[in-house]
């Protein structure tokens, strides 16, 4: 079995930059307990923060969350900025064989990325191939995002391969499920059978829109849940997304077939 969850973490904010609750936010992802964490949104430098909030870790975000947990991370950069930066992170408890951020901005003030990273997890022949992603706002740019996805995805993982592909799709339209679905054969982790949508995770507190997604691919589906409201909704304006899977027969034989919706 394999769990994984993903949490736009909103820089260690809590809505409206009130408080700083990286701490708390630390202590909901060890609740949480998955082996691999897509993380949005993660601050990977602030000159200005650590005189501004005393509580303010001295470690990189991905380093302090990641702590006594996740032995092994990855940081790719998005968004620079005179006095820091921020973008993606994968925390997993296995190790890390390699990464790669690639730039998909479409818009130069709307920076853009996608983390990359292949993951050896153990009773699973070759690495699992695992992207943690956050797109635009803007539709358009939505689209070549997601294009640009795809068209790595085809390019460098073997169509064999397991696949995780989450984080913040900012698709409320739903309109990546199919084309992840017919191009890489990939299910989404709460519309896994037919009639079911991706869950609702924006805002926190009262969710109404479906933003943030688990995409697989060599996994069969246990268990899935979506974590807002109450002491969720203090810490991040999105909620975080949980699913525990397992590997499926057809991935130990090294051959993965196209789900009949993919066909069609």
């Amino acid at each position: 079995m394999l769990s994984l969850a993903t949490w736009n973490i909103h820089k260690g904010f809590s809505q409206f930059n009130r408080r700083v609750v990286v701490h708390e936010l630390r202590e909901r992802l060890r609740l949480l307990d998955a082996d691999i964490v897509f993380l949005q949104e993660v601050q990977g430098q602030h000159l200005k923060h650590p005189h501004r909030h005393r509580n303010w870790p001295d470690a990189p975000q991905h380093h302090f969350l990641a702590e006594e947990c996740w032995p092994h991370h990855a940081y790719g950069q998005n968004v620079a900025y005179d006095h820091g930066h921020h973008g993606n992170a994968i925390l997993s408890r296995f190790p890390i064989v390699s990464q790669h951020n690639q730039d998909v901005t479409h818009f130069r003030f709307d920076q853009r990325g996608l983390l990359h990273c292949a993951i050896a997890v153990p009773h699973i022949p070759t690495p699992v191939h695992c992207v943690s992603v956050h797109l635009s706002l803007f539709g358009g740019s939505r689209k070549r995002q997601l294009a640009a996805l795809v068209d790595r995805i085809e390019a460098v993982v073997p169509a064999d391969a397991a696949l995780v592909i989450a984080g913040d799709f900012n698709d409320w339209r739903n309109q990546a499920d199919a084309l992840l679905a017919q191009r890489l054969n990939l299910r989404e982790a709460f519309a896994a059978t037919p009639g079911q949508r991706p869950a609702k995770s924006f805002p926190a507190r009262l969710p109404i829109l479906r933003l943030d997604r688990i995409y697989v691919r060599g996994f069969d589906m246990l268990e899935r849940s979506a974590h807002h409201g109450g002491a969720w909704a203090g810490i991040s304006d999105h909620a975080a997304l949980f699913a525990r899977v397992s590997a499926c027969s057809a991935l130990n034989d090294g051959v993965l077939s196209a789900p009949t919706e993919a066909l069609q």
